[in-house]
């Protein structure tokens, strides 16, 4: 389903000047689908308003020499994120040595529709089809997460596609795919519910092998909902955390 709701998305920027603020809004003005770019530069936010991925927009703003971190999007409530790991061969490696291999961006546009904006990095060429699992109990990685998630109730009729199937995603000699697509369904009805991109037949029960990932949804910053510049856990910047998310091959 093509996406045509705008949405409203904020990143955080390094900028020192109007000069950096006018670079970066040109760059993302030649984007099709952005409908608004405004840069402030005290606060090193910018804010885009259009029907553009939020990864295209990250891409943009870093080939001007920039970094760019996703600090919300949408209303409250309305934002979910899920960091795809590969669990082949680490299913009793400690979390923090699993390698991240995509990213997958939720906003809920209407009370009937949720933009995913998906990303995947360092796997196999090929097809792969994106589901939305029944749960999000990754023990044993892709294969304690359940058949797809129906999304329908008890008294639904039989023969009803669930709506957990999400579409797919070709990935190219490089290892580098997206897809940014239009589902329907609302966030809190995904939240803590596994997603699984791979190349195996959905419907059965999937292993993990090493093109397969996996992540649990998780809700996500809305606009204006984040205002952390350090992480009261380890003392460290935005951009020394995101620094150490990039080497353990985040997006």
């Amino acid at each position: 389903m093509a996406v045509s709701s705008p949405f409203q998305t904020l990143f955080a920027v390094p900028m020192h000047c109007e000069g950096c603020a006018k670079d970066v809004s040109g760059a993302l003005h030649k984007l099709q689908g952005i409908t608004n770019v405004e840069a402030n530069v005290p606060d090193q936010l910018v804010t885009v308003e259009g029907t553009a991925p939020p990864s295209a927009i990250v891409q943009a703003i870093q080939a001007t020499g920039r970094d760019a971190i996703l600090r919300g999007s949408g209303a409250s409530n309305s934002a979910a994120v899920s960091i795809l790991e590969t669990f082949h061969g680490q299913e009793t490696r400690p979390e923090s040595d699993r390698l991240v291999r995509g990213l997958a961006r939720m906003v809920q546009v209407s009370p009937t529709s949720t933009l995913v904006d998906l990303t995947l990095r360092g796997v196999a060429p090929g097809a792969y089809r994106a589901s939305i699992r029944e749960y999000g109990d990754l023990k044993d990685g892709a294969a304690s997460t359940g058949p797809v998630w129906s999304g329908h109730d008890a008294n639904a009729k039989e023969g009803i596609a669930p709506r957990g199937l999400i579409g797919t995603v070709d990935i190219g000699p490089n290892g580098h795919g997206s897809v940014f697509v239009n589902h329907p369904f609302q966030v809190w009805e995904v939240i803590g519910h596994a997603m699984v991109v791979s190349r195996q037949d959905e419907s059965s029960r999937l292993a993990n092998d090493e093109n397969t990932v996996v992540g649990v949804i998780a809700r996500s910053a809305g606009m204006w909902d984040n205002d952390k510049t350090v992480c009261s856990c380890t003392g460290k910047t935005l951009w020394q955390e995101r620094k150490d998310e990039v080497t353990k091959g985040m997006l």
